[in-house]
């Protein structure tokens, strides 16, 4: 470059940005069909499309011209396209790819059943029905779940960035345009909406002197707390204030939404994850197994059994005396496929081969109720073993074993002279 380069022409050498995109992800805009129109934010549209015959959402950047848009509003894409493309969940929004040249756009897949946002407006003030709530709460946390496992802050939730399936029963995240990975010590870029904001980004110090503050995943939780009370009351968290306010009235005046009319425990996870100290707030492995804890304990009767694992004593068909394996099998896969989720998980590599002879007799075995426990934040499935003629020694041996590990608690009832095995 020579001296009678302009200053505008070396501002726009230094503000070119040469994307390095994984060639894979890249997809050629002729091959996409762009429908109608179905959402619009200040530096993006979102259109419905079809590509490769599948039904996909294409979310492109404004302005049109690639050459137009800004430097940040580049890295921010590319950062959104590298993040997304390396996560995969049923409930976050799954990314089929990207183009830069002639237009940056990405391409997932379509979502028809609106945002959540969208969808508590059109019902309110009616609220959701609470089974509902947990279910779609259930979700967002699972799906935030993965997402810090993955070492990623989204930094951005809020019911406009939750999609709905055509169905309106699941929930997936979306828009990563503001998530990042944390890295200790880096995470001091204000992001979010402020009225989902965590009051750690907007302390006391950052309001009055503008400093920005450390922060970390812990943000995340704070926000999917607002989301829930949101769906919990179907109201709009802090209405009719403005945004600053808001900040200023979370932050410097420890101030929530009121917990009026909502379920005590409900109140109580809440409180525990808009807890002003980012430390005191729970992990979202916690925030699931609470829900699931909840909704099994409120509704029993319509949750599936969870599965369980039997604890197996070979019988010798002719009758001879040996040492009783102990092994431990699943149901069969029909049953497993049917209940997914379980709370009993034995670990087969701390299965000890019990060494005390087989006598004579039978221990059957088989899936009882799921008990519960408000010490504990899930349902505990019961196995109860049914003596038949003398209990096995060698599967009793197995279970003392199992006890002393800790991997079991064992009671014996009176009635029936049972023993029942709790994880």
């Amino acid at each position: 470059m020579n001296d009678n380069d302009t200053d505008e022409e070396k501002n726009d050498l230094k503000n070119q940005f040469v994307f390095n995109i994984n060639k894979d992800l890249i997809i050629d805009p002729r091959h996409i069909h762009v429908r109608k129109l179905i959402a619009e934010g200040p530096y993006s549209l979102v259109y419905a499309g079809e590509y490769q015959s599948r039904h996909v959402a294409m979310k492109i950047i404004q302005p049109m011209k690639v050459s137009d848009v800004i430097f940040e509003h580049k890295v921010k894409f590319q950062r959104e396209v590298m993040l997304q493309s390396k996560l995969n969940h049923e409930n976050i929004v799954k990314l089929i790819g990207a183009s830069v040249e002639p237009t940056m756009f990405l391409v997932t897949e379509l979502m028809r059943g609106d945002t959540l946002q969208k969808h508590l407006l059109s019902t309110r003030p009616k609220p959701l029905d609470l089974k509902l709530c947990i279910s779609f709460a259930l979700d967002i946390s699972r799906a935030m779940e993965y997402l810090h496992e993955n070492g990623i802050i989204h930094r951005d939730l809020k019911p406009s960035n939750l999609l709905l399936t055509d169905d309106k029963k699941r929930v997936k995240v979306s828009d990563f345009g503001l998530a990042k990975e944390e890295i200790t010590n880096e995470m001091t870029c204000e992001a979010g909406t402020y009225k989902w904001m965590a009051p750690e980004i907007f302390s006391k110090a950052a309001l009055q002197i503008g400093m920005k503050k450390h922060y970390d995943h812990k943000v995340d939780v704070y926000s999917f707390s607002i989301v829930l009370w949101e769906l919990l009351t179907n109201k709009a968290p802090f209405k009719g204030r403005d945004n600053m306010i808001v900040a200023y009235a979370a932050a410097a005046n420890n101030e929530r939404p009121s917990l009026e009319n909502i379920p005590a425990e409900l109140a109580t996870l809440l409180k525990s994850c808009w807890s002003e100290d980012p430390a005191l707030r729970p992990e979202f492995l916690e925030i699931t197994k609470y829900l699931k804890d909840f909704l099994y304990s409120t509704w029993p009767a319509e949750m599936k059994a969870p599965e369980v694992m039997e604890i197996e004593d070979v019988e010798n068909k002719k009758g001879e005396d040996y040492r009783g394996s102990g092994r431990v099998k699943k149901k069969s896969d029909k049953r497993a496929k049917k209940n997914k989720s379980s709370s009993l998980n034995f670990r087969t590599d701390s299965l000890v081969r019990p060494t005390a002879p087989r006598t004579s007799g039978v221990v059957q075995t088989r899936a009882r109720t799921i008990i519960y426990s408000q010490t504990r934040l899930y349902p505990v499935p019961e196995l109860v073993l049914l003596r038949s003629f003398e209990t096995s020694a060698s599967l009793l041996t197995l279970c003392d074993s199992l006890a002393q590990r800790g991997e079991i608690n064992i009671t014996c009832p009176r009635d029936f002279g049972t023993r029942r095995l709790c994880h």
